[in-house]
């Protein structure tokens, strides 16, 4: 190809990336709630099939608690009058759920703090939940078997949730429940984000994680794993990116590119993000569609080296950015730490001791990270300023995804629930 060609397709493929770059997670969950409402931290609690409902800053305390499968009964009548269905939820319990159902992965509440939608695993669905009743507003069942990570768009009207076994993702209507659309993905799709403007959705597949095939060697039987970036209206692919290429081109040959969660720098042009097996992080340049920089965190010495042991492939899994992009906050799952990283320098804080994190995210006030620890059934805030843990909350049984929301003023709990 001619220089002045190549040149020309550099610049198409930059203008490309920097309109399709996403913003931070923004949500409508995390503005700033009117006088009637009360910013929160919805905590789910994925195996007894709870969300706590706790402050969102400060001691942290708890608020309510959300029955969020209070159909439970009616669901578990048509997994067991369906053998295909059966087969699956048995599948989910044994390999992803660790012996155990998944109740609840994600959650989002409402703009105006009446219900909170959530994703069920083991049930295959999303549901809207009415905050005051406990009762369900509406149900969306997903394509295939499986509901993984969500994402709110901006203005808080629409979710979008991965299918995993059908590489679907499914955009539907927060008030209704009625899909609006999807796209197709790669395997398995993880991690969702809607662009800062809600114009595209962000996903992150990540293959195959349940099988012991764990050796660098025997990455490709993983399936087909890369970030797909949709049209949030018309729901058309607008990019693929494959990180397989990125890495290798930056001499990541020997790592996993199965792109776990994520975190998008305050001006979009940044993406830090996790993969299977690694203990630290990337930086991808969204401009230059380049990997640019690599954090390696340290290893628990007594952590196993046995890969299998690893749960669902990921030694590091949450990662989250204080608002003003000068912090990132990393939960060390398999090595039970959770750290505070310099955005400019890449030096890491103390290692503070968590049990299994499994999630981070950031409080209502910015200040601080918060990591759920499925392994001790409680979450932990730790201060973006001293890198130092500041308050644990008990939870309930096996804590996973956090997120901002809001509710009524005054509210405590569903008057049914």
């Amino acid at each position: 190809m001619p220089i002045r060609s190549r040149h020309l397709c550099t610049l198409a493929a930059a203008v490309v990336l920097t309109l399709t770059a996403p913003g931070a997670v923004a949500s409508a969950a995390g503005q700033a709630p009117s006088a009637d409402l009360r910013e929160v931290l919805f905590v789910g609690n994925n195996w007894d099939g709870t969300a706590d409902v706790i402050e969102s800053g400060g001691d942290f305390g708890r608020i309510g608690r959300i029955n969020v499968i209070p159909d439970k009964d009616r669901r578990m009548a048509e997994i067991n009058a369906n053998p295909i269905r059966w087969i699956y939820f048995m599948a989910i319990r044994n390999t992803v759920g660790e012996g155990h159902d998944q109740f609840v992965d994600d959650m989002y509440s409402t703009p105006d703090g009446t219900s909170v939608v959530v994703s069920r695993p083991s049930f295959a669905d999303v549901v809207s939940l009415d905050l005051t009743t406990g009762r369900v507003n509406w149900r969306f069942p997903v394509s295939g078997y499986r509901s993984d990570h969500m994402a709110v768009s901006p203005d808080g009207t629409r979710v979008a949730v991965s299918a995993s076994t059908s590489n679907t993702v499914h955009v539907l209507d927060i008030g209704t429940g009625e899909e609006v659309g999807s796209f197709k993905t790669g395997d398995k799709p993880h991690e969702n984000v809607f662009s800062r403007d809600g114009r595209y959705i962000w996903n992150m597949s990540i293959g195959e994680v349940n099988t012991d095939l764990d050796a660098p060697w025997l990455d490709w039987t993983k399936g087909d794993r890369k970030i797909t970036v949709a049209d949030a209206r018309t729901f058309e692919q607008v990019r693929v990116i494959d990180m397989r290429e990125r890495l290798d081109a930056a001499g990541f040959t020997g790592y996993s590119d199965a792109v776990r969660p994520a975190a998008f720098s305050p001006d979009e042009s940044k993406l830090y993000f996790q993969v299977s097996f690694f203990n630290g992080f990337f930086e991808y340049d969204v401009t230059t569609d380049r990997i640019s920089r690599v954090k390696t965190l340290p290893k628990n010495p007594a952590t196993s080296e046995d890969r299998t042991t690893w749960v669902n492939d990921s030694r590091h899994h949450g990662i989250t950015m204080k608002p003003d992009g000068a912090k990132l906050c990393v939960a060390g799952t398999m090595d039970d730490y959770a750290t505070v990283v310099d955005r400019d320098t890449f030096e890491h804080g103390p290692l503070v001791p968590v049990s299994k994190p499994y999630w981070a995210t950031v409080s209502g006030d910015g200040e601080s990270c918060v990591v759920s620890e499925s392994g001790a059934d409680q979450v932990t805030a730790i201060d973006f300023a001293t890198g130092e843990k500041t308050v644990s909350v008990p939870v309930g049984d096996h804590p996973q995804r956090v997120r901002l929301g809001q509710v009524r003023e005054g509210w405590t709990g569903p008057s049914g629930g």
